[in-house]
């Protein structure tokens, strides 16, 4: 059984559980926005109401364990500037995460990153957290490396990006083990 906590704090960070409530903000900081979306699975939201689906899959994910997304606010503002999520695999977690575009470059990512896998290390069955990215999407590959992650190979024709192709793209992959 894995015990995700609702809230993880950072010195700059809250990341908080998704609420059904929160779909204005989400839709507004980030899930329209093609810039953000760009390298992603998924295409810009159209309307408030498929951010609305959105979280209920979340949430639904989080009760039966396949997934743990939490919001990502600043500490001194109270904004919500992204999300990170953290999905169970075998002896660990794959992490997918995104931030508002005015917040890029902040080091915001590395923080957040940083924070779920520290609490994914204190779960006893956890060796590893890995994540992917497109072989283009060098922010989210530095955000790893900031984050101690190493880069491990190419997945090739690994995920579908609908916002760049619709064949399969390239990947990237990186992880960072438990210390011994």
């Amino acid at each position: 059984m894995i015990v995700a906590p609702d809230e993880i704090h950072t010195a700059r960070l809250l990341l908080r559980k998704p609420r059904a409530t929160d779909a204005a903000v989400v839709f507004t900081a980030y899930a329209q926005d093609p810039a953000v979306t760009r390298y992603l699975t998924w295409r810009p939201h159209a309307s408030i109401a498929e951010t609305h689906t959105v979280i209920d899959r979340f949430l639904t994910a989080w009760e039966r364990q396949e997934g743990f997304c939490w919001f990502l606010f600043r500490n001194d503002t109270g904004e919500m500037i992204g999300s990170i999520a953290a999905r169970p695999e075998h002896d660990g977690f794959n992490l997918g995460f995104l931030l508002a575009r005015a917040y890029w470059g902040c080091g915001y990512m590395p923080e957040a990153i940083a924070a779920v896998v520290d609490w994914a290390f204190g779960q006893p069955s956890v060796s590893r957290v890995s994540a992917a990215c497109d072989m283009e999407n060098h922010a989210s590959a530095r955000a790893l490396e900031k984050a101690g992650f190493v880069r491990e190979g190419i997945l090739h024709q690994f995920s579908v990006h609908p916002n760049i192709s619709l064949a399969p793209r390239d990947c990237v992959e990186y992880a960072t083990t438990r210390s011994l």
